[in-house]
């Protein structure tokens, strides 16, 4: 037997425990990793244990983890765990050592910190690093966990150890950690435990790692990375999908690596500069390097995105102009997605696995937040979030890949106003007071075949200043040639322009013949490009599975 777990055998015997036998696990790959067990033993504690040389250093902690970094908890050193026991929830027979229930409480990865630098892609280093430290007597860790997050210490004292929460944006004096009683593997509390309900399945912290996702591959950084798009939908009901709510703003791709950020927009264009509040958040991450996918929003007084702020900061580029616009608009980035982390792209995992790895990883301080999927079936997600006044909801399908650059049928967006985005193909003629600018534009869009397909005209919406406004971008961009294929008789007499303009269009329906009903001006999209305005009639929603 190794030495590393002679104690841990010697305290067990393994025909009478549920708990894994004694392995020292070497070779292993990926950032080290940790787990919370909560444990009603004869007194309930908490065992935290860290992942170092192969095996789980462990520390009992009586009274669990304080998020006050005036608080300083007793740890008690116990014994070296296997690295299987990570994911051991369950009771410890009475007769055995510890006997009880037990869940895990919290799991995830961690980086030994050294003046609050750290690195999640450095396995040896780390390893070497966290040895010295248990010898030295003070351990700083940075903690990725759904729980525990942020900068931590164990610090040795004459007779055992002290368990402190470090003074970062993710201290928190008025909360009780504790308070949340349920397991983050299977849901489960103690409570559940004593009443003889077992977890279905059991998952380790390393089964979080980005080597561990099925479907992740290890990856350069990448330069560049095109989001995923969302076809439409109407509102739906399916066990087989997620709901989150949709935001209403600007997408945005971040980069984050070697302690910097940059920020890119759907088009490609880099939005660092116009945003830097946001890319010194981003740069903070707990990550060597990750690419995430959210959207950029600005809020109101109702705490609801608000398109109409957010266009205050967009398009500026003068230093001062941005200084003024951060104080006067706040924006937030809504993290929905994780796409890279730590030398491995996840575009390959699944949907529900890369929404858990970003849970644990993403640091939700200042303005970076994270999207959760809506605790609701589909029609009731649809109309909570239209009644707090949201756009509707985005429904993704479990089990699905992400695929850059690419609209996919596994998301659909399920607006309560039916929107789209069109290009401009041109205007018509101005009658009465709309004679000096224009009477309604000419809106188009790419078809499944990639072909520009006329869709109708709008002719509402507009302020004066707008139809002013617009006038003269349109005049900069009057063309001859006619940008349709096949020009439809609808547009005889009007003015063409290049296809460059994109603008978000509200109406009823589609008619038969493929057009607009009641369309009307909404607003510019500049954030977005022609290629961008794919327009495909609503398909039905999927049909929902008979109930047994």
């Amino acid at each position: 037997m190794t030495e590393a777990l002679d104690q841990y055998r010697e305290k067990r015997d393994f025909a009478a425990t549920p708990e894994p036998p004694d392995a020292v696990l070497e070779g292993r790959a990926g950032p080290l990793t940790f787990v919370v067990q909560k444990h009603d033993a004869t007194r309930l504690h908490y065992d935290l244990r860290l992942e170092v040389g192969g095996v789980m250093k462990s520390w009992a902690v009586p009274r669990g983890p304080s998020s006050d970094p005036s608080v300083r908890r007793n740890a008690v050193m116990t014994e070296d765990h296997p690295i299987a026991y990570s994911a051991f929830e369950g009771v410890i027979p009475k007769g055995q050592y510890g006997a009880g229930e037990v869940i895990v409480w919290d799991a995830g990865t961690y980086a030994p910190e050294h003046e609050r630098v750290f690195d999640f892609s450095s396995r040896e280093e780390a390893e070497a690093a966290m040895e010295a430290a248990i010898e030295a007597g003070k351990i700083s860790v940075q903690m990725r966990g759904r729980k525990l997050k942020g900068s931590w210490s164990l610090v040795k004292t004459s007779t055992d150890w002290l368990l402190l929460k470090h003074d970062d944006p993710l201290a928190d004096a008025e909360a009780d950690l504790t308070e949340q009683d349920r397991s983050v593997v299977s849901g489960l509390s103690l409570d559940d435990i004593r009443a003889g309900r077992l977890p279905r399945h059991r998952k380790a912290p390393s089964d979080y790692t980005p080597d561990a996702l099925n479907g992740s591959q290890p990856a350069p950084f990448p330069e560049s990375l095109t989001p995923m798009m969302a076809a439409v939908r109407e509102p739906f009901s399916h066990p087989d999908w997620l709901f989150e709510p949709k935001l209403d703003g600007i997408r945005a791709v971040a980069h984050v690596s070697g302690g910097e950020a940059r920020l890119y927009s759907r088009r490609g264009t880099d939005l660092t500069a116009t945003y830097p509040g946001l890319v010194a958040a981003l740069a903070a991450q707990p990550v060597a390097e990750a690419v995430f996918d959210g959207e950029i929003c600005a809020f109101d007084e109702r705490g609801i995105p608000s398109f109409e702020l957010l266009q205050q900061r967009m398009n500026l580029a003068g230093e001062l102009d941005v200084a003024a616009a951060e104080a006067r608009v706040p924006v937030t980035y809504m993290a929905f997605d994780l796409l890279h982390l730590d030398g491995f792209d996840l575009t390959g995992a699944v949907l529900e696995e890369r929404k858990e790895a970003l849970a644990r990883v993403l640091a939700p301080v200042g303005p970076i937040s994270l999207v959760e999927h809506l605790q609701a079936e589909g029609r009731e997600a649809y109309d909570g979030a239209v009644a707090l006044g949201l756009e509707g909801v985005v429904a993704k399908r479990r089990g699905s890949r992400y695929l850059p650059g690419k609209r996919s049928d596994s998301w659909a967006k399920i607006k309560a106003r039916r929107t789209a985005e069109f290009v401009v193909a041109g205007f018509t003629r101005g009658e009465g007071l709309r004679e000096p600018t224009f009477g309604a534009l000419l809106l188009a869009a790419l078809d499944d075949d990639g072909a520009l397909t006329y869709r109708g005209r709008a002719g509402g919406g507009f302020t004066d200043a707008m139809l002013a406004d617009l006038r003269s971008r349109l005049d900069a961009l009057a063309t001859e040639a006619s940008p349709f294929p096949e020009t439809p008789p609808e547009v005889e007499g009007a003015t063409f322009v290049r296809p460059e303009m994109v603008v978000e269009v509200e109406y009823t329906e589609v008619t038969s013949q493929g057009l607009l009903r009641a369309p009307v001006f909404k607003r510019l999209r500049p954030d977005k490009a022609p290629e961008d305005a794919v327009f495909v009639p609503t398909p039905p929603p999927p049909p929902h599975p008979p109930s047994i």
